[in-house]
């Protein structure tokens, strides 16, 4: 089976609580990306293998598809193993979701591949295992809220698309890094004042309907944490609004940060005004996956 693994945008992101196992309660609005990597999944003999189109991204045995495979075949308790290519398209270390969306992808193909021995909620389970961005995925669906560890989700209607211009810095932002320098800036021992705690927060549907009213309570806890040692992150989200983005933030933990247009043409012109200003920082253009390109603001 061939299967594209989407990226994702977080469109708002707040961290609740820590749990006594150091694991933190969130509550985040995910949106899905037409950007995706590429994986052909094939049952096979006993063993998972896999093969990589694409950057280096490390020990082969910390690769989230590859877990997921190992976690599905366990859980399903079906013979056999699992041949795994993937291209890889997403930018890793950026907080697009590029491995959670390839493990989830690799759920569902072994599981449709084997007659769906496992349910959705035990797909989330899985899921919830590998990653708190991992059930998002597994839910198939183009925007959701999620709370707890990212498996508790309100699927939503889809957004009209809006152009996306990614701008990824020459460097990554490791996610239990970003997590620690959260903690130690709440206990006071490193960084600026910490964010007062989220106060209780009433969500309803009709809030994330349009653009206009999702980018009211847009935002991302680490920005506060990380924008003062990551200087160019606050640069790149300023230049981004300055060029017209009508929603400009970091996605996730880092490192990339996002701008969403109205237009293609605003599109390109913010794209060649930032590529000219940060000579080293790439940039990605794609769209929102979902509704048709239409009254974006409205």
């Amino acid at each position: 089976m061939r299967i594209l693994a989407r990226a994702k945008l977080n469109l708002h992101l707040a961290i609740l609580a820590r749990e006594d196992s150091g694991w933190h309660q969130i509550e985040t609005l995910f949106c899905r990306l037409e950007l995706a990597d590429e994986l052909d999944i094939r049952t096979g003999d006993a063993g998972v293998r896999l093969a990589l189109d694409g950057p280096d991204l490390g020990p082969a045995s910390d690769n989230l598809a590859l877990r997921a495979a190992h976690a599905f075949l366990g859980r399903a308790g079906v013979a056999g193993g699992a041949d795994i290519h993937l291209v890889k398209r997403i930018p890793a270390g950026a907080g697009l979701g590029g491995g959670s969306s390839d493990a989830a992808a690799t759920l569902l193909a072994l599981n449709q591949l084997h007659g769906e021995p496992l349910d959705g909620e035990e797909l989330l389970e899985i899921g919830a295992e590998l990653g708190s961005d991992v059930p998002f995925f597994v839910a198939d669906t183009a925007l959701a809220l999620a709370w707890g560890r990212g498996e508790r989700l309100l699927p939503l209607d889809a957004l009209p698309r809006a152009l996306v211009l990614l701008a990824i810095p020459p460097f990554q932002v490791s996610t239990p890094d970003a997590y620690r320098r959260f903690d130690d800036s709440a206990h006071g021992q490193v960084g600026p004042a910490p964010a007062p705690a989220p106060a209780p927060r009433l969500h309803r549907a009709g809030d994330y309907q349009t653009w206009s009213s999702c980018a009211l309570g847009a935002g991302n806890v680490f920005e506060d944490v990380l924008f003062p040692d990551y200087p160019l992150l606050g640069d790149l989200k300023a230049a981004l609004r300055e060029a017209g983005a009508f929603l400009a933030l970091m996605t996730g933990s880092g490192s990339a940060v996002f701008g969403l247009f109205p237009d293609a043409g605003a599109l390109r012109a913010a794209h060649d005004t930032l590529r000219a200003a940060f000579g080293d920082v790439g940039f990605i253009e794609t769209c929102t996956d979902g509704g048709e390109r239409a009254d974006l603001l409205g």
